[in-house]
This record gives structure tokens, sequence and C-alpha cells, in this order.
């Protein structure tokens, strides 16, 4: 019984660490100010939208490298339930600043199958970077640009890295 106790504390701590993982701003900052400062790249869009790829890049990993693990199941809701939280109060705080109603998780869900879609439609890639990095550009308007590209690849592939990384350090990948 213990062992199913101190299986249940790590699940907790790691749903908790990936939330905070996936809406920690710092890299996303980061990938913004190494963009071109040329004008034809909307530097607000590019950032709204790493933050949306970032999340649901935890999310996704979260499915991926536990796919056979019976912790899956249990770590993926954690994680979702934590976003659902944060969306709602996003939310409610941005319809008091706009005067309007925006469902933050809604946006979530429809980006992340946009993805999923994305990748379905293109089962040869031999990465799935390779089709999230200009699925991103196209999401923010800058479809042929390769720097966007390139942002929203770097996004996706250190974003499941690190999530990689720290399901093996965990024990739980």
């Amino acid at each position: 019984m213990e062992d199913s106790e101190e299986k249940k504390t790590t699940i907790e701590k790691a749903g908790e660490d990936l939330f905070n993982f996936a809406v920690d701003r710092e890299d996303v900052k980061a990938l913004v100010a190494r963009l071109p400062e040329d004008g034809h790249i909307q530097g607000v869009t590019v950032e709204y939208e790493l933050q949306i790829l970032k999340i649901i890049s935890v999310g996704w990993s979260i499915s991926y490298y536990l796919e056979k693990s019976p912790e899956k199941t249990q770590l993926a809701e954690l994680y979702w339930q934590a976003v659902q939280q944060f969306s709602k109060s996003l939310s409610t705080s941005t319809e008091v600043m706009i005067g309007h109603a925006i469902d933050y998780f809604q946006v979530l869900k429809d980006r992340l199958y946009m993805y999923l879609d994305a990748l379905y439609k293109k089962p040869d890639a031999s990465q799935p970077v390779a089709v999230i990095g200009p699925e991103f550009a196209r999401t923010c308007g800058n479809a042929d640009d390769a720097f966007t590209i390139l942002t929203g690849a770097k996004m996706f592939s250190a974003t499941i890295g690190s999530v990689k990384q720290y399901l093996e350090e965990t024990k739980l990948g």
C-alpha cells in the first residue's frame, strides 16, 4: 500500500511540475526575442501562439511518452485539469480587461485538434516537428516565413524533449 501512495504522490507532483513548466513564459520570451525585427512577423501573435503550442505540446507528450504506461491516464487528467483551471482564470481576467468572453480552454482544444489533424494528414513526415513548425507558422499568418517555422519547431522540439527527460528522471516514462 505504501508503494501505491508513493506512486500517487509522484504522479500528482508530476502533474503539477508539468503544468508549471507548460505555463512558464521564459522560453517563450527568449524565442520571441530572437525573431528578426523586419516588421512582417507579428511578435505578439507569435508569442501568443508559442504559449499555446507549449501547453498543448506538454499534454501531447504525456500521452505520447506514456502510451503504454498505467500512469498515463491519471497524469494526463491531472495535467489537463490544471490547464482547464488556469484557462478559466485567464478567460475571466481577459473578459474583465477587454469586455467580452474568451474561452481559452476551447482555444487550446481547437489548436490541439488542428495540430493533430496536420500530423494525421502527413503520416509520412519523418518527424512530427517537420509538420508542427509549418503549421505553427501558418497559424501565425506567416506560412512561408522560415523564422516563424523554425520558432514553432524549436518550441515543440524543446518542449517534448524536456517532458521526455522529466518523465525519465521521475521514472514515469
